[in-house]
């Protein structure tokens, strides 16, 4: 049942990301998103700073933070409200959900595979390769309804 939740909610999320098109090609400008909509908009650092209700000297640290990526995410949705503009903020996949729980999977049934597979050969009892594929399929699909999956072995 936890399995069922978890993989439609992976399905709904994956639909959500798709409706969104490519999110990561979303990369800020050299400026900077705050430099850059700042001086589209004609607005002066001291006119930021005035709306933000900070002292002037703090934008050109503010835009620094941001290129920088140390910038407080409490700090940018400030800059986006005094600038009228909305923060998104989001993770995007870089692939599907379901296929990167699939892959984790699978790899975790190879590393499982191998390590019964070293004893097979001890034992002369080693599987064919469609046998093995078979296994690592039946393995991998046990793996992802398993919570410790992503978890180092």
């Amino acid at each position: 049942m936890l399995r069922d939740k978890r993989a439609q909610s992976r399905r709904r999320l994956d639909q959500r990301f798709d409706r969104h098109g490519d999110l990561a090609d979303l990369a800020p400008p050299p400026q900077g998103w705050i430099r850059t909509l700042r001086d589209a908009l004609g607005m002066t650092s001291g006119d930021l700073a005035r709306r933000m209700g900070v002292h002037p000297s703090r934008i050109p640290a503010i835009e620094r933070g941001e290129r920088e990526r140390t910038l407080k995410l409490d700090t940018l949705t400030r800059v986006a409200d005094a600038m009228q503009c909305d923060l998104v903020y989001a993770l995007v996949p870089r692939s599907s959900l379901d296929g990167m729980v699939d892959v984790q999977a699978r790899l975790s049934a190879i590393r499982h595979l191998r390590k019964v597979m070293a004893h097979s050969r001890l034992e002369d009892q080693e599987v064919t390769l469609d046998d093995l594929e078979a296994q690592i399929a039946d393995l991998a699909a046990e793996f992802q309804q398993r919570r410790d999956l992503w978890r180092a072995e």
